[in-house]
């Protein structure tokens, strides 16, 4: 039996009236999105409300508040008794707003009718300013990706500056990085003991600025590291460089340093993350009475794109070790993974196929990366000593237990549910965890794990990301090498030809990555040409803060090594860059051919036209090469014909 639509009073109250249906008279805590409201543990605000809610107190949500009017959203619940909670939404808005070449986009997935305009340009800073002129004695903790990630000085593509930490430039009073769940348990429980609001400085997972003549608020548990301050990484760009290693290291840490940054005679106070949470803290944010369904003050607006992406659904883990060097989930959601019970998915998956208009088919059961799930550390003691960004990368740590068998049984339950047809996997399967050649000490669980994935959840294209053909752009982005991708390739058609399946493999590419050249380009085309793959996942990299891509892309230096490196930053080197990808269209194929003779790359133009590669070439009396017989110059075939 479907579920009935659940009353107006089981959403978070968006108005006055739905707060007094509450009998609500005053709110403890007012919550401030640019996302359009969703009760779906796949966006941050409604967990976040969900949360508090949960610990007893009173909680509503302004879901993209005009921001260019009288301010009337932002007034009125009033003042709230502890503070407001301002996030951007599930992206940072100028990801949200502009492509990777800046130019403005026409649709926003996380708006109803998926229509731009419904929130600003650096969403945090203007919604906390606006509070700020309203109730300036009110204090406001921002949070979410977008606050996270500018937690520091870092670097802003899309005013192509550095920028002072988004506590500096918002005015707000704390910042919660990371998933909040566990921060912002600790400052409702302190501020309910009476703890004045700044006196909160010893919550891990926070941030917030201190005059220098105050002093360093003392914790004999923490360490403390000093940062090149804002004003150096002005001046120098090898200092802003260096700067990113070490908060990098720290934010992946299982017992990190606190993190000071000098900023025009104030500090920028950094404390240390949470453990990771355990299955029972990730469970009972999972678990909460969601009711997975828009706002219904959005029912005459149209769908929600981002929603109806997910709406069925299921995330089984927070986190990914992969630290991809073009990445923010690690920075964001940490290193270490955070797995929910067996139970707590079930549950969900029975929450999913009661859902009304559900037709039998689970769009996604995964997380950040797909089959993460339940991996850890062998020996915990030697992760607590571990600093590295990454597990798997330059090689697969040998105290990381990669066994899938808890992944796949829960895969088979899903899938052995009665109204489940199919559960799919959409989300990126990291190949490099299932193949052996990487993978060296796998057991035979990824063997069962790989058939059980191929045959029963791919919904006829399975998704990876190599990123990259050429090895020392791989290297920088902390990819294993191509040859491996070439050698699941093969695992994954064996088993669609054994199974008759006729699924495809499709592969995710980064053009214009910082040190890629036109010469690695011209390697991926070929590359992926050869193994007959007509690319349509390509995407031109976008410099986002705290990844070490986008350190070199503005400052020119590796962050971990201060080795210079060579950029693509022209509208036209992109654009460049990117041709290389979709050589199969025919303007592209004559450019690059042109681009391959003009710049004398041989070996790369004779791969590239299909020339079979003769030891001695044999030239006739005139002094023209011959061609032997039975063999074409240029290959225009059907792609992926063996030579």
């Amino acid at each position: 039996m479907k579920e009935k639509r659940p009353e107006i009073t089981e959403w978070l109250p968006t108005t006055k009236k739905e707060a007094e249906m509450r009998h609500w008279e005053e709110l403890d805590v007012i919550l401030i999105s640019g996302d359009a409201y969703v009760d779906h543990p796949a966006f941050g605000a409604a967990v976040i409300g969900r949360i508090i809610e949960s610990e007893g107190y009173r909680v509503a949500i302004v879901p993209q508040p005009n921001w260019r009017d009288d301010l009337r959203d932002f007034k009125k619940f009033g003042r709230p008794k502890y503070f407001f909670g301002v996030t951007s939404g599930c992206m940072d808005s100028l990801v949200s707003h502009y492509t990777a070449n800046k130019r403005l986009r026409s649709t926003d997935a996380y708006t109803p009718g998926g229509k731009a305009g419904f929130r600003p340009d650096y969403a945090v800073a203007t919604y906390t300013k606006i509070l700020k002129s309203l109730y300036p004695d009110v204090p406001v903790v921002i949070g979410g990706i977008e606050a996270s990630l500018r937690r520091v000085t870092h670097y802003d593509y899309w005013s192509n500056r550095l920028m002072p930490s988004i506590l500096e430039t918002s005015g707000a009073d704390l910042l919660v990085y990371g998933m909040g769940e566990q921060p912002l348990k600790e400052i409702l429980k302190l501020l309910e003991k009476g703890v004045p609001f700044h006196q909160l400085t010893m919550v891990r997972q926070t941030g917030y600025i201190r005059e220098n003549n105050s002093g360093i608020p003392r914790n004999k548990h923490w360490q403390d590291t000093t940062i090149q301050s804002h004003q150096n990484c002005l001046e120098d760009k090898k200092a802003f460089a260096a700067n990113f290693k070490q908060v990098e290291q720290e934010s992946n840490k299982v017992f990190a340093k606190r993190i000071i940054q000098d900023i025009s005679g104030r500090s920028v106070i950094i404390n240390p993350p949470f453990s990771t949470m355990k299955e029972r803290e990730i469970d009972s944010s999972f678990d909460l009475p969601y009711t997975r369904l828009p706002h219904p003050k959005y029912k005459k607006r149209g769908n929600i794109p981002a929603y109806e992406m997910i709406k069925f659904s299921i995330n089984i883990h927070r986190g990914c070790f992969g630290g991809c060097s073009f990445c923010t989930i690690s920075a964001h959601q940490g290193k270490f993974i955070a797995s929910r019970s067996q139970k707590s998915i079930l549950s969900e998956v029975e929450k999913v196929v009661n859902m009304p208009d559900f037709k039998g088919y689970i769009s996604d059961l995964g997380g950040p990366s797909a089959n993460m799930y339940k991996m850890k550390g062998k020996v915990q003691g030697l992760c607590d000593r571990c600093a590295a960004p990454s597990c798997i990368y330059p090689v697969i740590c040998g105290n990381l237990g990669t066994n899938h068998s808890p992944l796949t049984d829960i895969y088979r339950r899903v899938d052995d549910h009665p109204k489940v047809k199919k559960a799919f996997v959409g989300s990126g399967v990291r190949y490099d965890l299932i193949t052996k050649s990487y993978n060296t000490k796998a057991d035979s669980s990824i063997d069962d794990y790989l058939v059980q994935l191929v045959t029963r959840h791919v919904s006829g294209r399975l998704k990876v990301a190599p990123e990259h053909t050429a090895a020392n752009i791989l290297k920088l982005m902390r990819k294993p090498p191509f040859d491996h991708f070439k050698e699941f390739k093969k695992l994954f058609d064996r088993i669609d030809r054994k199974y008759s399946l006729n699924q495809q493999l499709v592969p995710y590419f980064i053009s214009s990555h910082p040190g890629c050249r036109d010469e690695e380009m011209a390697d991926l085309a070929v590359e992926t040409k050869e193994l007959g793959f007509k690319l349509e996942l390509v995407q031109d990299f976008t410099p986002t803060p705290m990844t070490v891509a986008t350190v070199i892309y503005y400052s020119g230096y590796h962050p971990y090594t201060l080795k210079k490196y060579y950029t693509p930053k022209s509208i036209q080197e992109r654009r460049d860059q990117h041709r290389f990808s979709f050589w199969y269209k025919k303007e592209n194929y004559d450019w690059i051919k042109r681009r391959l003779t003009e710049t004398k790359k041989t070996e790369l133009l004779k791969r590239f036209l299909g020339f079979v590669k003769s030891e001695k070439v044999q030239r006739d009396r005139g002094g023209n090469k011959k061609v032997p017989k039975g063999v074409r110059t240029e290959r225009r075939g059907k792609v992926g014909k063996k030579r």
